[in-house]
């Protein structure tokens, strides 16, 4: 975060003053990392395989896509450890699957990501937040509150782990 003089380490010692809410956030979820080689304001990268040159002691999941035939292992978070190496390798965000290591085939969250058009005021987003909070509610869903990390809200439902991925993305 060069424009305001932050650096890898800055984030780290943030990461292990949260260390075990984030830890339990991440814990044994896939996590595709997005890392910023370069700094934020540089490109990022969107990576799902863990690094070559990654410790032995990093955990990971193997994750098969079957729409392109390819696997990918990914950092499994199980200790503050994990989130340490990962900022060390310029990661800003880690990006969780919404399924564990218990069974990854049965999600047991699922998130509505809301980002608003540029021109939206933020009053807008706080409104269709709100409405989106009292429809789950009607439906028996309790949701819970996430910043994105960008410019959106992310409302996350957790689940009773016994459905697919095809029938939570089709609700």
């Amino acid at each position: 975060f060069a424009a305001r003089g932050e650096t890898k380490l800055d984030l780290v010692s943030y990461y292990l003053s949260v260390g075990d809410g984030i830890v339990n956030a991440l814990r044994e979820r896939p996590c595709m990392l997005h890392r910023f080689p370069d700094g934020v304001s540089g490109p990022k990268v969107h990576q799902k395989r863990l690094p070559r040159g990654a410790p032995p002691w990093v955990e990971t999941v193997r994750l098969h896509f079957p729409r392109y035939g390819l696997h990918a292992d990914e950092l499994c978070v199980t200790r503050l450890a994990d989130v340490a190496w990962a900022v060390q390798m310029s990661t800003v965000e880690l990006h969780t699957w919404n399924a564990t290591t218990v069974d990854l085939d049965k999600p047991d969250r699922f998130v509505l990501d809301l980002d608003p058009d540029p021109a939206l005021p933020w009053k807008s987003m706080v409104e269709a937040t709100a409405l989106t909070l009292t429809v789950l509610d009607e439906l028996g869903l309790k949701a819970f509150l996430k910043t994105s990390g960008g410019k959106g809200i992310h409302l996350v439902v957790p689940l009773t782990r016994k459905l697919g991925w095809d029938e939570v993305k089709d609700f």
